[in-house]
């Protein structure tokens, strides 16, 4: 990078954004990944819904991002798994 030089105009430097070449999300499916995250984010807390979501996990048969993100019936038993983690019985408290 050069040093500016006395008297000439600064140059105005712009940001280019790379065209990404992967596929982009069907706007149903990235409405059902934005409100899962975010549900998650709720109720379990910014790392351990970044785990959970991003995890295989057995009971739902695969990694509950994936899930969520492919139908509205994979939405509904992620967000009840979520609710179900989120969930502390009062006998579990003591």
């Amino acid at each position: 990078m050069s040093t500016p030089v006395e008297g000439e105009p600064a140059r105005r430097t712009t940001m280019r954004w790379r065209k990404s070449n992967g596929p982009r999300l069907a706007p149903d499916q990235a409405k059902r990944q934005g409100e899962i995250t975010q549900l998650a984010f709720l109720l379990l807390g910014r790392e351990p819904a970044i785990s959970f979501l991003n995890t295989a996990h057995s009971a739902l048969g695969g990694r509950p991002l994936d899930l969520a993100i492919a139908s509205d019936a994979g939405r509904n038993s992620v967000e009840a798994e979520i609710g179900r983690l989120a969930y502390v019985s009062p006998r579990d408290s003591r």
